[in-house]
């Protein structure tokens, strides 16, 4: 009899209401086709609970509404709301959308500072996270500090066939190549930069020891690595002021937003501020701006100009004298100060329209290379005389194609192929050796995009640390959801209403 009274309680635990076990069967057919798509079976151990939360109720899920004590079960009503609330945004936050905040200018008069953009992760295809176990809205640290994801396990790059694909002249949110190893307290310049930049100035105080070598000859290879390794040695010791070194994930490294404007296989050169793709010049993007020399008759440029141009106070640098030399070079008057701006060629034409303004000159009109030999632009290693303006010839990798290697386009190559596609890279003598095999050729394993601000004398952009990786990409931005202008009050346009709800795609 007690036999028969335990069969027939388990059976009733069956029964329940068809809503329920429809609601099991959609999570099933969803929970398996996703299990499917990451090809990790493991996470089918799961299945039993998800089936006894919703039909045969074994475990309690409920337990805390019994408890008597009011308070009590009031903290634990809050937490089971939170913990379902993270349950069902960890994977809209991880498949389907994700918040973003613009925080730089680099896509000014395109994409504002303040701008909050809602992005879409299924344009390019949703990306399996490589750091499953995360806190959703929390990119990599916590606001009081730790990290937000556990490094283990691990997953391997995979995405889901999205919508569409990357296009030129597409605005995409990605994660910063360059940022797999960052400082806590300062993130730009990268690490690889400040790598360099304390290598070089070692090599510098150094002469008698160093001397031997330049960034310019037929030892700059032996230069550069020089540098990195004295580099790294140096900046690590700078804990106090630039932080604890640490490695990031690809999924946890910080999130940029510029415009592709290369895709995989193309050819890209720019030339006196104007980029060429595959020889034609790219299209004047309404937002394209640069920056330019201005001088008045004397009268000084103050903040109402700048509203009346559109320029955000922090990219502006007002009323400063130059030196006679660069003031003739620009062929401006001596003695009278001149104002830094990034203007759109709209915006450049109603600046010369005002009576005031005598000259305007780009900031290309003065860009030289760097005296020292090193190149201030990416590949830093590269001993090709490159600068802002004036980049290039470069091919942005594309998968399944292969390059021929030397040691003259070895610094273009050498971070695809050991930072991004995990091999090894040694060079002895005029030998290259991958994976420990002798080689002059590689093939590529991913596809690679060439991304730039369109503040191009504003932006830290491919120019500075080099091609995106495929898995990088995050997905595209859809629209503004809010908009807050920090120079403006409350009661004087700090909301920029008229960009709720704008496209932020193009």
């Amino acid at each position: 009899m007690l036999d028969e009274l335990k069969k027939k309680s388990f059976i009733s635990r069956f029964h329940q209401p068809a809503k329920q076990w429809i609601k099991i069967g959609i999570l099933t057919l969803v929970y398996v086709t996703f299990i499917i798509w990451h090809g990790n079976f493991a996470w089918l151990l799961l299945l039993p609970l998800f089936f006894d939360m919703f039909i045969t109720r074994f475990i309690p899920w409920d337990w805390w509404q019994r408890i008597e004590n009011k308070l009590l079960r009031q903290v634990c009503s809050l937490l089971d709301a939170i913990v379902f609330a993270l349950l069902v945004v960890y994977p809209i936050h991880n498949y389907i959308f994700q918040p973003y905040q613009i925080p730089s200018s680099s896509l000014e008069k395109t994409l504002l500072v303040g701008d909050f953009l809602v992005v879409s992760k299924l344009s390019y295809g949703a990306r399996v996270p490589n750091t499953p176990l995360s806190m959703p809205l929390v990119q990599n640290t916590f606001p009081w500090g730790g990290k937000s994801y556990f490094e283990n396990p691990q997953w391997k790059y995979r995405r889901l066939k999205g919508r569409d694909s990357v296009e030129h002249g597409d605005i995409v949110v990605f994660n910063f190549p360059a940022g797999d190893t960052t400082f806590t307290k300062v993130v730009n310049p990268d690490y690889y930069t400040l790598c360099y930049i304390a290598g070089h100035e070692i090599i510098a105080r150094n002469p008698t020891e160093y001397g031997h070598l330049s960034p310019t000859d037929s030892t700059f290879r032996d230069y550069f690595a020089l540098c990195r390794r004295l580099g790294r040695l140096a900046v690590r010791e700078r804990a106090d002021s630039l932080g604890k070194a640490l490695w990031r994930p690809v999924d946890r490294r910080e999130c940029y937003v510029k415009r592709c404007v290369g895709l995989p296989g193309d050819t890209l050169k720019i030339v006196d501020n104007i980029l060429f793709v595959n020889g034609k010049p790219e299209r004047r993007y309404d937002g394209l701006q640069h920056n330019y020399y201005v001088q008045t008759d004397g009268m000084p440029i103050g903040e109402t100009m700048l509203k009346k141009l559109n320029v955000r106070k922090d990219d502006a640098r007002l009323n400063f004298m130059m030196h006679p030399f660069y003031l003739e070079l620009m062929g401006m008057q001596p003695n009278i100060s001149v104002s830094l701006m990034p203007l759109t060629d709209k915006t450049k034409q109603q600046l010369e329209s005002f009576p005031m303004i005598k000259k305007v000159v780009c900031e290309t009109a003065l860009e030289q290379p760097s005296a020292s030999g090193l190149q201030n632009v990416w590949p830093l290693d590269g001993n090709y005389g490159w600068t802002r303006d004036n980049y290039g010839p470069i091919v942005v990798p594309k998968r399944g194609e292969t390059v021929r290697l030397t040691l003259e386009n070895l610094p273009v190559y050498e971070q695809v192929i050991v930072n991004y596609e995990r091999n090894t890279l040694r060079v002895v003598g005029k030998n290259i050796y991958i994976n420990d095999l002798l080689t002059d050729v590689y093939t590529f394993g991913m596809d690679y995009f060439w991304m730039m601000g369109d503040n191009r004398h504003q932006s830290a952009d491919s120019r500075y640390w080099g091609f995106v990786p495929e898995d990088h990409v995050i997905g595209r931005p859809l629209f503004v959801w809010l908009s807050i202008d920090k120079d403006r009050g409350w009661f004087d346009g700090r909301l920029r209403w008229r960009r709720f709800g704008r496209d932020a795609s193009k």
